[in-house]
C-alpha cells in the first residue's frame, strides 16, 4: 500500500503518550517524561521515545515497527488510523522489497570472526557454520558484522549490523523484520531470542544435536518473525521462549503467550544471568553446567488434552551423583539428619561443616578444596554455642556463613536461600532443627503443605547443586519402625535422597552412631560411631554393629547384645576342650551375622576365660577351663 508524505509526516507527529494509551498500555510520570512501564528504560515525550539501556530512540513509526513488530505501511496505518491506497502508475511503493540491498562482504570476515569469538566467546564452530552458510558475514564499509534473515526460500529479507567496536547496531534499510536471523531444523522444538548474539551463545552452551531443532531471533522483543515462523514451519508443537531475564523479558514473554495461536506448547528458559551471552562469558566459572536460572514450563498447552509432551529417555542426559560424604551425603540433593535431644545431631553437624572448611575430612570421605557451608540455627547461640564448638572443631570462621534473619525469618521457601548460595558460592546449608524453618502458617504433618515446599528447596539443590542438610527431631513413638519416628508428615522422609540417624548407645553413654537408614542413590553406607568423652572430647570409633531399629528400641545396649552373642558364640565353639584357629571363629561369627569388630570386643571380654596359642603364623583359641569352672 502507497502512503502520501503528508499521511507519513502526520503519523510522525502523533503524541506517543495518547497512542500508548489507546493501545492500553501503563505509563508512569517522570517529570516532563512518561516511562513506559513495559521497558522501564523507555521514556516517552510528545512524538519522541528514547530507549535509555540501548541508547537510541526516534520518531513514532520508528516506535511502532521496532516495538510493535509492525511495517513501515503497518505502522502508518496504526498511527494515523488511516488506509493506505495502491501506488499511482508513475510511483514505486516506497516500502518495496527492491529497496533492500545487503550491504557489500568485505574481502575476509576476519574482523567479525574475531569479534564473535573474542569478544563475544562464541565457539569457533558455532561462528564458522554461519559464516560458512552466508548468514554471518562482515560488510566491506564499516566492518560491522551483518546477521542476515532469509525467506523459506533461502531469499535474503532482513540483515542486522551489529558493530565490531562500540555499540552500534542497525537494521539494514528495507528489512522485513517477519523474516529475521535464524535456524530452521526438521524438529518439532523453535527456541526464541532477543537477539543473534544470545541466539548463536545458546548453541555453544547447549551443543548437543543442536541442528535438530529450530532458532529465531525477533530483533528485539516484537512478535512479528515468531508469528511469521510459526505459520511457514507447521512441525513445530513447541516453543522455548529464551528471552533476557529482566523486566522487558518478562512482559514480552506474558505478551508473546497471549498472541500465539493455539496449538503449541509453550516454555520460557531463564538464564543464569541477563542474558545468553553473559552466561556464555561466565561458562568457565559455572562448573556444575547449569547455565538456566529457571525453566517455567506450561506456560500455554494445546487444547487437545490427549496431546502429551513426553521426554524420551533416549534424549535425556545422563548424570553422575557427586559427593560431599559418599554414599551418606549427596551434592545437589536434600539429606536429612535426625535423632533426639541432646544425642549428637548438632555435633554431628558442626564437624561436618568444619570438615568441609579445614582439609579435615570424615572417615572415608573424599578429600575437597575447602568451600563456603551456610550454618542456620533456631535452637543454639552463635556467640556462646556455636562459634565456640566450630573453633574446638578447627573450622576455618571465614567460611562458615549465616544468613541474617534480624529482620526477617527464614523459611525453607525464602528466596534468600538460593541467593545466599549462588553468590557465596556454598556447597553446604544445614538447617538446624527443620520445624524451625516450615514458616508459621504451615502444618508440618499435613502432606500437601509439606510436598509443594519440600520440593522448592529441593529444586534450588538441584540447581545451584549445593548439598542441604536438614536437621530434625524424632517423635515419641518409642519402639517403632525408624521410617515412621521423625517429626511431622512421612512425605519428608520421601522426598529427601539421604536419611541419617544419629542416637546414643544405651548400654556406652559416650558413644553416638550414624545409621544410613534411606539412600536413594546409592547402597545404604555401614553405620559409623563417634565419641563424645567429657575429658577428651570428640574422637572418630569407625564402623559400628548395630540397625536403625535397635538404637531407636531402647531395648538398652544394642551393640553390647551383639557382643553377648558373640561371647556365647565364641565359649559355644570352644566347649567341650576344642580349639580353633582365630580365622575360623571370625568366619563362624560372620554367618551369624557378627561382625568382626564385633568377635574382637567378645574375645577381648572374655580375656581370662579364654587361652591364646599361637603356632607358626596363626592364633588358637581354647578354653581356659580353670577359669571357666570359678
Amino acid at each position: 500500500m502507497y502512503y502520501t508524505q503528508e499521511q507519513i509526516d502526520r503519523a510522525n507527529q502523533a503524541d506517543l503518550v495518547s497512542f500508548l494509551q489507546s493501545q492500553g498500555e501503563q505509563l508512569t510520570r517522570a517529570g516532563n517524561e512518561y516511562r513506559w512501564k513495559r521497558h522501564d528504560s523507555l521514556t516517552v515525550r510528545g512524538n519522541k521515545w528514547y530507549r535509555h539501556s540501548q541508547s537510541k530512540g526516534g520518531g513514532p513509526v520508528d516506535f511502532v515497527m521496532e516495538f510493535f513488530g509492525k511495517s513501515f505501511t503497518e505502522a502508518v496505518e496504526l498511527l494515523t488510523g488511516e488506509k493506505g491506497a495502491a501506488p499511482p502508475p508513475d510511483r514505486p511503493c516506497p516500502a518495496s522489497l527492491s529497496d533492500f540491498r545487503l550491504p557489500p562482504p568485505n574481502s575476509d570476515n576476519r574482523t567479525a570472526r574475531n569479534y564473535l569469538t573474542t569478544a563475544r566467546r562464541i565457539d569457533e564452530d558455532v561462528t564458522g557454520f554461519f559464516f560458512a552458510r552466508g548468514d554471518i558475514y562482515e560488510d566491506a564499509a564499516h566492518h560491522n558484522a551483518v546477521f542476515v534473515g532469509r525467506d523459506e526460500d533461502g531469499i535474503p529479507r532482513y540483515a542486522h549490523s551489529k558493530g565490531t567496536a562500540g555499540n552500534f547496531r542497525l537494521d539494514v534499510k528495507g528489512s522485513d523484520k517477519a523474516f529475521n536471523f535464524c535456524y530452521r531444523g526438521e524438529g518439532e522444538r523453535l527456541f526464541v531470542f532477543e537477539a543473534p548474539i544470545d541466539l548463536i551463545s545458546f548453541l555453544c552452551l547447549f551443543k548437543k544435536e543442536w541442528q535438530k531443532q529450530s532458532y529465531l531471533s525477533l530483533g528485539g522483543v516484537g512478535e512479528k518473525a515468531l508469528l511469521r515462523f510459526l505459520s511457514d514451519r507447521p512441525n513445530i508443537k513447541t516453543v522455548y521462549l529464551c528471552l533476557d531475564s529482566d523486566e522487558a523479558g518478562n512482559d514480552a514473554c506474558s505478551r508473546l503467550v497471549k498472541l500465539m495461536p493455539e496449538g503449541y506448547t509453550v516454555h520460557r528458559l531463564i538464564p543464569l544471568f541477563k542474558d545468553w551471552n553473559e552466561v556464555l562469558q561466565h561458562r568457565a566459572e559455572i562448573t556444575d553446567g547449569k547455565y538456566i536460572r529457571e525453566a517455567v514450563y506450561g506456560l500455554k498447552e494445546p487444547p487437545q488434552e490427549e496431546t502429551v509432551e513426553i521426554i524420551r529417555m533416549s534424549e535425556v542426559d545422563t548424570q553422575t551423583v557427586e559427593w560431599l560424604w559418599e554414599p551418606y551425603i549427596p551434592f545437589g540433593k536434600v539429606t536429612i539428619v535426625q535423632g533426639n535431644p541432646g544425642e549428637g545431631k548438632t555435633t554431628f553437624a558442626l564437624r561436618l561443616a568444619a570438615a568441609c572448611t579445614n582439609r579435615k575430612p570424615f572417615p572415608h570421605m573424599a578429600a575437597h578444596e575447602p568451600f563456603n557451608v551456610i550454618y542456620q540455627t533456631a535452637e543454639d547461640g552463635l556467640g556462646d554455642t556455636v562459634k565456640p564448638r566450630l573453633i574446638e572443631a578447627e573450622a576455618d570462621l571465614d567460611r562458615v556463613l549465616v544468613i541474617d534473619e534480624a529482620k526477617r525469618e527464614l523459611t525453607l521457601s525464602d528466596e534468600r536461600i538460593e541467593k545466599a548460595i549462588t553468590q557465596n558460592g556454598a556447597r553446604l546449608i544445614i538447617l538446624d532443627p527443620i520445624q524451625a524453618y516450615m514458616g508459621e502458617k504451615t502444618d508440618m504433618n499435613r502432606a500437601n503443605e509439606v510436598r509443594p515446599m519440600f520440593r522448592r528447596l529441593a529444586d534450588v539443590a538441584e540447581r545451584t547443586g549445593c548439598a542441604v542438610i536438614l536437621i530434625g527431631h524424632l517423635n515419641k513413638a518409642a519402639g517403632g519402625q525408624s521410617a515412621y519416628r521423625g517429626l511431622g508428615s512421612i512425605d519428608f522422609r520421601a522426598a529427601a535422597r539421604s536419611v541419617l540417624l544419629i542416637g546414643r548407645v544405651k548400654r556406652e553413654p559416650n558413644v553416638r552412631v550414624i545409621v544410613h537408614d534411606k539412600s536413594s542413590l546409592a547402597p545404604e553406607g555401614k553405620p559409623v560411631a563417634f565419641c563424645l568423652d567429657p575429658e577428651t572430647g570428640f574422637s572418630w570409633i569407625g564402623e559400628y554393629d548395630i540397625t536403625a531399629d535397635e538404637l531407636l528400641s531402647g531395648a538398652g545396649g544394642n551393640t553390647a547384645t551383639k557382643t553377648e552373642q558373640a561371647e556365647k558364640l565364641i565359649l559355644d565353639l570352644l566347649a567341650d576342650g576344642k580349639e580353633l584357629a582365630s580365622e575360623d571363629i571370625v568366619k563362624a561369627a560372620a554367618e551369624a551375622g557378627i561382625s568382626e569388630r564385633t568377635v574382637k570386643n567378645a574375645r577381648r571380654n572374655l580375656d581370662t576365660r579364654i587361652e591364646v596359642i599361637r603356632r607358626g603364623n596363626q592364633w588358637y583359641y581354647r578354653r581356659n577351663e580353670t577359669k571357666s569352672a570359678k
